[in-house]
């Protein structure tokens, strides 16, 4: 009599649909996602937050993440991406240059005066890499690839106005490329991580650094130096630094096909333009922040900035040379970045 009722109970459940066994017969994952930013900072509570709640959104809860930033999980930035490489994590959020020349061919989108607005160089950088290096990220799933908005000099105890008055300051640049042209501008330039400027500039390890209005306040800035210098959009962008968002390789060919389709579809092109607009977005606030705490902020105009190109030209010049030596063609890469980032700009 048991056996013949749960006989009926189960044809039952299949004539009306069964929707408790179709909940279960629907896989699920969950997602380690690793970053270095702060957990307070605009890049993780308007990027990469949203970007997760999207997901999880649009895979009707059955992609989960586990979020960590500030590198909860362990190691250093310098090691994440190889922690999406190895399956260490499933996503990672990281500088490509963080590790020196092993990424050189997207260092095009670093050199000075290269960027227009973050969101059109950001869907530039994206259709550069699908376009003419397919193989830069060949070890892991690109998700997004995206720049911040233009950088920004940070100084303690002097103004800069004018290259020359970068001589002799010991500034902080985040990748190769930038720190090798602030060399050019006459700083002693230093490599490192976002997470150590704070203790660096208390302890007068550095006197300034370069970075986007909007990550000043994650990392204390404003309360730490006095003196700021941006640059008139007139006169172009000093710099930008590249970011990328990847998985792991093998835990996206994993994924059932319904599960992959939503990380494709917050993947690309659009996804790369949308985070760096979003991150550029919060240059507004991080300015406030220095204006507030009443700090000093010099407009580097049109006419002075030609100052800092004429130093700087020689980093563009260097890095197409590089290139060539190893087997690209400098120019033409170049030549592609530029034109991008003029076809996207016209939409953006």
């Amino acid at each position: 009599m048991i056996q013949r009722r749960t006989l009926i109970q189960s044809g039952a459940a299949i004539a009306l649909g069964a929707p408790a066994l179709t909940g279960f017969a629907q896989s699920s994952v969950t997602l380690k996602f690793h970053t270095f930013m702060a957990p307070q900072s605009n890049v993780w509570l308007n990027m990469h937050k949203a970007w997760m709640d999207k997901v999880e959104k649009d895979s009707g809860g059955r992609i989960k993440f586990e979020a960590y930033p500030a590198m909860q999980l362990g190691g250093s930035p310098v090691q994440l991406y190889d922690q999406a490489r190895d399956g260490v994590v499933d996503i990672v959020w990281t500088l490509p240059g963080n590790t020196p020349g092993r990424f050189p061919r997207i260092e095009v989108f670093e050199l000075p005066f290269m960027m227009n607005n973050a969101e059109a160089t950001s869907k530039a950088y994206w259709e550069y890499v699908q376009t003419v290096a397919q193989d830069e990220f060949k070890e892991t799933q690109p998700i997004a690839l995206q720049v911040h908005g233009p950088g920004v000099i940070h100084m303690r105890s002097k103004q800069i106005n004018s290259a020359e008055d970068l001589r002799g300051s010991k500034v902080r640049g985040p990748t190769r490329q930038i720190t090798k042209m602030l060399g050019y501008l006459g700083a002693t330039p230093v490599g490192m991580p976002l997470p150590q400027i704070p203790d660096s500039l208390s302890k007068g390890v550095i006197d300034g650094c370069v970075i986007p209005w909007e990550v000043v306040p994650a990392v204390k800035v404003h309360e730490l130096t006095k003196f700021h210098s941006e640059f008139d959009p007139a006169g172009g962008a000093l710099y930008t630094t590249t970011f990328v968002m990847a998985m792991n390789k093998a835990k996206y060919n994993n994924l059932p096909p319904d599960l992959k389709a939503v990380i494709d579809k917050h993947s690309g092109l659009e996804t790369s333009g949308w985070l760096g607009k979003v991150q550029q977005s919060g240059d507004v606030a991080g300015r406030k922040a220095a204006v507030d705490q009443g700090n000093t902020i010099h407009t580097i105009s049109a006419t002075e900035a030609q100052e800092f190109k004429r130093k700087a030209a020689l980093v563009e010049v260097e890095w197409a040379q590089e290139m060539d030596k190893r087997g690209y063609d400098g120019k033409k890469l170049l030549e592609t970045a530029k034109a991008l980032i003029a076809k996207h700009g016209k939409k953006a």
